[in-house]
């Protein structure tokens, strides 16, 4: 009885028929949210692949777990032990056929404005020829010919790709800080409690900022040496409390009258996330103390534990490419195409207060539903036109192909990179987040400060 419902669950693989899940206890779910999921699920397998290609550990364990694992790679022609299918310059290809299928995208769904036409059907559907042509394009990066100089043109691109991924990146934060603190002041209208939720979230994000400056100020910084380490844990900090008091100032509240101090928190705390990644993937300092050098400003977790590096690096490793997914599914909502607009009167009137709100881009009800047979139910919210940009939607995952390609390779210490080594000590890392921190805290000061410069191209 379940087959026929999953077969005609099935009929997206090789039509235009949305995605669904076969229970149909799930909860509904739309048409858009269903597509960008799938891109998605395609980014993080190609994203999986590269961690296992710059895993020196991953590719013993198949080395030794799969059956004529050498007979294989005489078959794939990948030379001895599949030489060819590890390292940077193996995910450096595969990024590249990644990237290509989604700027291919990009290009061909430009200026769609509605769903019902043939290149929108080929976005919405026909995912298993769409799975088959991204796995074509992973390994026609393998067939280059010239692959020297292609693998040092191609770093360039990934790292201008992977700078502006970066910056997206940073836009959606302040967006989300400044939609945030507007969606829980709308609630304060109605119900007091909301005020009562604000102060609480603002304190708990503050004491979680100092408590990092502390901790850093504890463990990164030293009275012989970490000269950088003590001059930018300064800066950062003061940046953020310069921040927090502009938030709050009277010519800024003259023109954004629900600016307050939970963005300056939640600003606070990505700034101090940044500053302590940075400091920890600075290069090891070492001073003499009794006659012996001694390492310090290092994590304080025991260097003879091998399962306390493991923790470290997963944990890291884990919010690294949540940032990226978070980044990639958001940036093409309503409200976040929109990151760096400000408004005088900027609380929509049909705006409603809620605890969670990143996946609803906006309070309209659908009724235009399809219950599947015995399957989730669909809401199908393109009818009218398309409720985001399907080509900015893959230009952004090609940025964020560009922005894994040199995360997952160590940036510019490509040739000895591992991804075990994902988060240990480099220069161009440690300026790369540092930079984050001072373009992030640009962006959100510059929100605030627009709107008094420019009175009139603020307003509602």
């Amino acid at each position: 009885m379940c087959t026929p419902r999953c077969v005609s669950q099935l009929a997206c693989c090789c039509g235009s028929a949305a995605c669904s899940l076969c229970c149909s206890c799930c909860p509904k779910i739309k048409q858009s949210t269903g597509t960008r999921f799938m891109y998605a699920l395609y980014f993080m397998l190609v994203t999986v692949i590269c961690v296992i290609m710059m895993s020196p550990t991953m590719a013993k364990e198949i080395k030794e777990r799969v059956p004529m694992y050498e007979d294989i790679c005489k078959t794939l022609s990948a030379g001895e032990n599949c030489s060819a299918l590890v390292g940077y310059s193996a995910v450096y290809k595969v990024c590249f056929g990644m990237a290509c299928f989604f700027f291919f995208f990009s290009v061909f769904t430009l200026r769609v404005r509605t769903s019902t036409g043939c290149r929108a059907a080929i976005h919405n559907g026909f995912w298993f020829f769409k799975f088959v042509a991204l796995l074509a394009c992973c390994a026609g990066g393998f067939f280059l010919p010239d692959e020297e100089k292609f693998l040092e043109v191609w770093r360039y691109v990934g790292a201008a790709g992977g700078f502006l991924f970066l910056l997206i990146q940073l836009m959606l934060l302040v967006e989300f800080a400044h939609r945030l603190n507007q969606n829980w002041t709308s609630g304060a209208e109605y119900n007091k409690l909301w005020y009562a939720a604000l102060a609480f979230v603002t304190l708990v994000l503050f004491s979680v900022a100092v408590g990092a400056v502390v901790f850093m100020a504890m463990f990164y910084t030293h009275s012989e040496a970490c000269f950088l380490n003590k001059i930018f844990l300064g800066v950062n900090s003061g940046l953020c409390v310069v921040i927090s008091l502009l938030a709050i100032s009277p010519c800024v509240q003259t023109f954004q009258p629900t600016s307050g101090l939970l963005q300056p928190a939640i600003i606070s705390v990505y700034v101090m996330y940044l500053t302590f990644s940075a400091l920890a993937s600075k290069p090891v300092e070492k001073v003499e103390q009794n006659g012996m050098n001694v390492t310090v400003c290092v994590f304080p977790y025991n260097s003879n534990s091998e399962s306390d590096r493991k923790i470290v690096k997963g944990v890291g490793t884990t919010i690294l490419f949540c940032c990226v997914l978070y980044s990639c599914l958001t940036s093409t909502t309503k409200r976040s195409s929109a990151a760096l607009r400000v408004y005088r009167n900027s609380v929509p009137e049909n705006e409603r207060a809620r605890c969670c709100f990143c996946c609803n881009d906006s309070g309209d009800d659908y009724d235009d539903e399809e219950k599947t047979s015995g399957g989730q139910n669909v809401i199908y919210d393109e009818r009218e036109g398309t409720v985001y940009s399907y080509a900015y939607f893959h230009f952004v995952f090609f940025l964020g192909s560009l922005y894994v390609m040199m995360t997952s390779t160590n940036w510019f210490h490509y040739e000895d990179a591992k991804i075990e080594r994902l988060l240990e000590g480099s220069w161009s890392i440690f300026w790369i987040k540092m930079a984050s921190c001072w373009v992030c805290l640009a962006l959100y000061m510059w929100t605030l400060v627009a709107p008094v410069l420019f009175p009139k191209r603020f307003e509602a």
